[in-house]
């Protein structure tokens, strides 16, 4: 009796060498630019302007970024943007999660009618309301002050209220009755049990408002003074031979070192970051 062997399809195998090199091809495409800027932080001013262009430098140019350290008070610049970008970081994550939780869990008149203004005013584009909000803040006198980023983040946003409110929704009910058969109220059970588990939200929520004033360069370039103002509006202005010609090198190697916090903190909130935008979706 003769035994026939099936060999395997390739069909799925060479499906799957595909997709793998699909992805390769489409992640080298998108390093590009990140090597582009690494590489020619090293170089000298003649070797950026050189034709044909040379992709590495003869000699890597070290003290580009010891230039870039130096020509601008970098440490004070990037300290005020930390701190700007921490402090609206944690009040927007902390008003939003609050604002969220109260529309997941709270049963009170008008609450979907008032999440449906929420969810609208995602669609509204925050530079219309730019110039409108520094009349308002100039005629307080809070103009070159941090308190407009407090007011902002004290006043939470849409996007972070929709994202909390997705995530809570996905809690049990059974979990909010046995703490309120304990005595709990809303604020200790908000406190107490759902912000310790809502880790993932919190994560995700913390590094895109980070990212946001991190990178934000239109605001601080209107409502801030020099001494004030942000690295990224620094960045843009502050790397110039004395006959105003810019120094290219010298602010690509200072744009280097103003991604790295952010390379760094998202590597550390990674794996949060993506089970948060995945979990906040799972249920309305």
């Amino acid at each position: 009796m003769t035994t026939i062997v099936r060999r395997p399809s390739p069909g799925p195998a060479l499906r799957t060498a595909a997709s793998y090199l699909l992805m390769v091809l489409l992640a080298l495409l998108l390093t590009i630019p990140a090597i582009w800027l690494m590489i020619t932080s090293l170089k000298l001013p003649t070797e950026y302007l050189s034709y044909p262009l040379r992709f590495l430098p003869n000699v890597p140019q070290w003290s580009n970024y010891v230039v870039a350290l130096t020509r601008i008070p970098f440490a004070r610049y990037a300290g005020n943007t930390l701190l700007l970008s921490t402090v609206f970081s944690v009040l927007t994550v902390l008003t939003s999660a609050m604002a969220g939780f109260a529309f997941s869990r709270i049963n009170a008149p008008g609450r979907n009618f008032l999440f449906t203004i929420i969810v609208a005013l995602l669609i509204v584009p925050g530079i219309i309301t730019l110039i409108p909000q520094f009349v308002v803040f100039a005629k307080l006198k809070l103009t070159d002050s941090y308190w407009p980023w407090v007011l902002w983040g004290l006043s939470a946003s849409p996007f972070h209220i929709f994202l909390f409110r997705q995530f809570f929704s996905t809690f049990p009910k059974d979990l909010e009755d046995a703490a309120e058969v304990d005595g709990c109220g809303p604020f200790r059970i908000f406190a107490q049990i759902f912000m310790p588990n809502a880790l993932p939200a919190v994560a995700t929520s913390f590094i895109l408002n980070f990212v946001y004033v991190w990178g934000d360069w239109l605001t601080p370039s209107i409502f801030l003074t020099d001494m004030n103002t942000t690295l990224a509006v620094k960045l843009n202005s502050g790397y110039v031979d004395p006959h105003s010609h810019p120094l290219i090198p010298t602010t690509l190697a200072a744009c280097v070192l103003y991604t790295l916090p952010l390379v760094v903190l998202f590597f550390v909130g990674q794996r949060y970051l993506v089970r948060g935008v995945v979990t906040s979706g799972m249920k309305g």
